[in-house]
């Protein structure tokens, strides 16, 4: 008779199989369910561009005036000159972020037709002699009055894709962009005549933002590989006439990689910056203990403000922001994705193209991957002209994630924590919470 220890083990008697696998592998599988189900909810799209965005445009300001002080006195001006400008931009912008965000879809298609006329007027006002203003050899700038400017080119952003949307999301509905000459006719055009009005100021880096968010739209109207490419050819080529008709650009395009500001300093600005990121290590300086703003980073609290903050907070706080601005773009993706408006998607499209390009393009910049275009930061570097329609642009994608069935039906189950809905109406509920939380404790039998 064979033992107990040689026998076969019954085939009902058989170990489960979460028995055998290891506790630390059941809890990794166990946590990633988790996420994976918090992540495909309704309403994160909506959590991670509302939050995002606010925590961008927080840090910005903090930033802006650690980065600002000493430009400030510098120009015999207040230490807070830069952030109380910014802050109050920042005011507005936040009203123009949730009023977009409640307007509905169609109101937003509305308005793409005024807000491009609008644009087109104030791009051409610029070159009147008398109102446009120079700042930095480029002349693209109004005078408000003061020391208020504003920057049309950067409306002109939030024209493009609101128009380009519009047309496009039209065209598809009449199945007309299965023909080459609707899909470019007058989309192409139209940008070109935008991207004209900025390259007479001279404005190379805006040109480049707006050039993205067209090719962004081309590509969600799913324009074929060979004029994708084409119109991406003649786009090039026009860049590099541009570039080496000109020497500043040339002189930029040769400081890539640069470690040394060189004998003329012409590459003295992206020299520091890597400076200022180099001495930042992990944890960084400290907020306010930056050296570079001290007179050797021009630009600190602008289009270099991601080199001050990578000296003052260090690679957690870089790493920091591009995980916020990685989490706003994928939310705009998933927005534009799940979406079976075409107004929404190209829309949604549009803003993650722009906000994305741009945030690449300036931190490419700091990091000399790049050379050094000029555009801010979105949301983060000073300048209310670049905050106001980047905020209304933020809105934008908030109200399309809330048009999201899924997400609309969420919203309209959350209640109230206090006063939901009883007999003899919410008032009655309200005092019955209240009363139930003044009620003393059961006594018992023998207790007076």
């Amino acid at each position: 008779m064979p033992s107990s220890r040689t026998a076969p083990r019954p085939p009902g008697r058989r170990a489960p199989a979460s028995a055998v696998r290891p506790a630390a592998d059941t809890a990794l599988h166990r946590l990633h369910a988790r996420a994976r189900k918090a992540w495909d909810r309704p309403l994160t799209a909506y959590y991670l561009i509302l939050g995002s965005s606010l925590l961008i445009t927080g840090l910005g300001l903090v930033m802006v005036y650690s980065a600002s002080q000493i430009t400030a006195l510098q120009m015999s001006l207040s230490g807070s000159y830069f952030f109380r400008k910014q802050f109050l931009a920042a005011v507005i912008g936040t009203g123009l972020l949730f009023a977009a965000s409640r307007m509905p879809v169609r109101l937003h298609r509305a308005l793409a037709y005024p807000i491009l006329a609008g644009s087109v007027f104030l791009m051409m006002l610029v070159q009147v002699p008398g109102i446009g203003v120079a700042v930095n050899g480029n002349q693209n700038w109004i005078s408000l009055g003061g020391s208020f400017q504003i920057q049309p080119s950067e409306f002109g952003k939030l024209a493009l894709v609101l128009w380009g949307a519009d047309l496009l999301a039209r065209k598809q509905d009449k199945r007309l962009l299965t023909q080459w000459k609707h899909m470019l006719v007058p989309l192409v055009p139209a940008a070109g005549l935008l991207l004209g009005l900025i390259m007479l100021g001279g404005d190379m880096g805006t040109a480049i933002i707006l050039t993205a968010i067209l090719f962004g739209l081309l590509w969600l109207a799913g324009a074929p590989t060979r004029m994708f490419a084409g119109v991406l050819g003649i786009a090039a080529l026009i860049g590099t006439v541009l570039i080496r008709t000109s020497p500043n650009r040339m002189a930029r395009l040769g400081c890539l990689g640069a470690t040394d500001p060189g004998p003329d300093d012409s590459c003295w600005q992206a020299v520091h910056g890597i400076y200022a990121l180099a001495s930042g290590g992990f944890f960084g300086s400290g907020l306010g203990a930056s050296v570079e703003k001290w007179g050797e980073l021009p630009e600190a609290h602008t289009d270099f403000i991601f080199a001050i903050t990578g000296e003052e907070l260090g690679l957690a706080g870089t790493l920091s922001v591009l995980a916020l601005f990685a989490a706003l773009g994928y939310a705009g993706i998933r927005v534009a994705g799940r979406t079976e408006d075409p107004f929404v998607r190209y829309a949604a499209g549009g803003v993650t193209t722009w906000i994305t390009a741009q945030a690449v393009i300036n931190v490419g910049a700091v990091l000399g991957l790049l050379p050094i275009a000029g555009v801010p930061l979105p949301l983060f570097s000073y300048g209310g002209s670049a905050l106001l329609p980047t905020m209304f642009a933020i809105g934008l994608l908030i109200a399309f994630a809330r048009e999201d069935p899924a997400a609309r039906a969420a919203l309209a189950m959350r209640q109230p924590r206090f006063g939901r809905k009883r007999a003899g109406g919410p008032r009655a509920a309200r005092r019955w919470n209240t009363m139930r939380r003044r009620a003393p404790r059961a006594r018992t039998s023998g207790e007076r």
